[in-house]
């Protein structure tokens, strides 16, 4: 007998999915809306050493994003049953969003100096973990559930913490982090909804739909920048769902699904770090010695470069099917697929910075 295909899944038909697209359809236009009147008024962000753009271009254009996300929280919340968002646990979860939204926000006005920005991702993340939203067992091909113990809420906060701000760090072409975000969600969504995760779900395309209606006011030319308030609103989000994901009752190492999924970004952002610790540079000075920033000075074409990461997200969601259909034997095989195009990028890169011979990297 062959398998049950995706589309006719008994998952489906208890998400009313026409809805929710209707719901994410909804959302892209009020973030769209919101977003425009940010153009007007959002907070100028000029140019400078460290930055792609040359012209003074508005930011905060991610309050469009967060806007969308809350209004279709409140939606839920009042009429939805599917959800499941009237959990203390989630509940607690929307409360950190909202925590670290706002600070992100008052960023975008003040530009806190990083600690400061640090210690609010903290709170945001004691908030979510507080609430009960831990990983509790990490699931091994093999070996099985190994229980993390007290572990748990510790390596959630780290987690946390390092999505948030590498969503932070690859903001910084038109497009880059609100297209990755984007196509994550997209497969995220379709994932947990598959295997009964339906706050994920749900959550992943509340996320989707204000970034949809972002995302054409940013790529291919920005006319406004998310800003703080977008990038590490996004990256929080998604470092939640992935705790989140391992609340899945049938999926085996679901916890790997959202690293894969944004395996160009944090693999961009281990390599960066882990080439400024070698080289003695300070990790925590502002730079643009990332992979993406570096192929922009040595002459990509920026809009190239974000379809590329863009590109990574497609394949990380690609390979996360496999990985949930592959023979338990293949699994630690497959996980380990999206180094091989970071590998090739990461030289294309290097290759093309000698023969552009841009200098340091920074």
């Amino acid at each position: 007998m062959s398998p049950v295909p995706y589309f006719a899944h008994p998952g489906f038909a208890t998400l009313a999915l026409p809805r929710h697209i209707a719901l994410l359809a909804g959302l892209a236009l009020f973030s769209g809306i919101v977003v425009r009147a940010m153009i007007s008024i959002g907070v100028p962000d000029r140019p400078d050493a460290r930055k792609a753009h040359t012209r003074v271009t508005p930011k905060s254009g991610g309050v469009g994003i967060v806007a969308a996300f809350l209004l279709g929280i409140s939606l839920l919340y009042r009429y939805g049953e599917v959800s499941r968002l009237a959990a203390p646990l989630f509940l607690g979860v929307i409360a950190a969003a909202v925590l670290i939204a706002a600070v992100s926000l008052l960023d975008d006005l003040f530009d806190f100096p990083f600690p400061v920005k640090l210690g609010a991702q903290l709170l945001a993340a004691l908030v979510a973990v507080g609430a009960g939203l831990s990983a509790r067992t990490f699931d091994l091909p093999l070996l099985g559930a190994v229980p993390l113990g007290i572990a748990g809420p510790v390596l959630s906060l780290i987690w946390i913490l390092f999505v948030t701000n590498a969503m932070n760090f690859i903001d910084g072409l038109d497009g880059l982090a609100a297209g990755t975000t984007l196509i994550a969600c997209l497969f995220l969504a379709g994932i947990a909804g598959l295997h009964g995760g339906f706050f994920v779900y749900t959550t992943a395309l509340l996320l989707a739909g204000g970034v949809a209606g972002f995302l054409p006011f940013n790529y291919p030319r920005a006319r406004i920048f998310m800003g703080d308030v977008g990038s590490q609103f996004c990256g929080f989000m998604l470092a939640v769902l992935g705790i989140a994901a391992t609340h899945y009752q049938q999926v085996s190492l679901s916890f790997l699904v959202v690293p894969l999924l944004l395996s160009g970004v944090l693999l961009d952002v281990m390599f960066t770090l882990m080439r400024r610790a070698v080289t003695g540079q300070n990790i925590a000075r502002a730079h643009r010695g990332h992979l993406y920033q570096v192929a922009h000075r040595a002459g990509m074409d920026a809009r190239l470069v974000a379809a590329v990461y863009w590109g990574f997200a497609g394949f990380g969601g690609v390979v996360v099917i496999a990985f949930l259909h592959a023979p338990t034997d293949w699994k630690p095989v497959v996980i380990f697929a999206p180094l091989l195009p970071f590998a090739l990028w990461a030289a294309y890169v290097v290759t093309r910075t000698r023969r552009a011979d841009i200098g340091p990297w920074g």
